[in-house]
């Protein structure tokens, strides 16, 4: 009976400390969101599998480049008039939380036009595997179009720490191996 029970408690830690498997595509690798080098974000997106959960960085010249996340439509003409959402630090952590379409482009003139545009097609996974979204603070270098509010649904910046999901992994395989070796409360 001890072990059924250490076996049910193990799962309710196991499970309280859930551990993100996302995984961080940073857009374009070492050459990062620019328009130099005549990057083809098409090809770069092409040998990669964009699940729930992942986190999309893009890293740019504040001064020179933005990111926005727009309809299919404004993705197809480069339209930067009215996008779902604008990313302004260079330094742009996206979670990618719902499967489909996650269409970026950056809003200086010209750019989206010499290729500057990036479709991230994002895949279901194992429901298991997949963190339950939650609403976070509006962070600093982020506007939303007029008359709209950011949501985790229009692909909003959200907290994370990978030092914080070494330590859930470490202490979940602490937990486990004090359940393990037969400690008993």
């Amino acid at each position: 009976m001890a072990l059924i029970e250490r076996t049910m408690a193990l799962f309710l830690v196991m499970t309280a400390l859930q551990v993100s498997f996302a995984a961080v595509y940073k857009v374009g690798d070492s050459a990062g969101w620019t328009t130099l080098n005549n990057i083809d974000y098409n090809k770069w997106t092409a040998g990669k599998t964009f699940h729930h959960g992942d986190i999309i960085l893009f890293e740019y010249h504040s001064d020179r480049h933005n990111v926005m996340q727009v309809s299919l439509s404004d993705y197809n003409s480069c339209n930067a008039s009215s996008p779902i959402i604008t990313y302004k630090t260079g330094n742009d952590s996206i979670t990618v939380n719902m499967t489909g379409h996650y269409y970026f482009l950056c809003g200086i003139p010209g750019h989206c036009q010499v290729g500057q545009k990036v479709d991230i097609k994002v895949t279901a996974v194992n429901s298991s595997m997949v963190p339950t979204p939650s609403p976070s603070p509006s962070p600093s270098g982020q506007t939303a179009t007029p008359g709209t509010s950011p949501s985790p649904k229009s692909g909003a910046i959200l907290s994370h720490s990978v030092k914080g999901l070494l330590g859930k992994l470490w202490l979940s395989m602490a937990v486990f191996a004090v359940f393990v070796s037969g400690f008993s409360f």
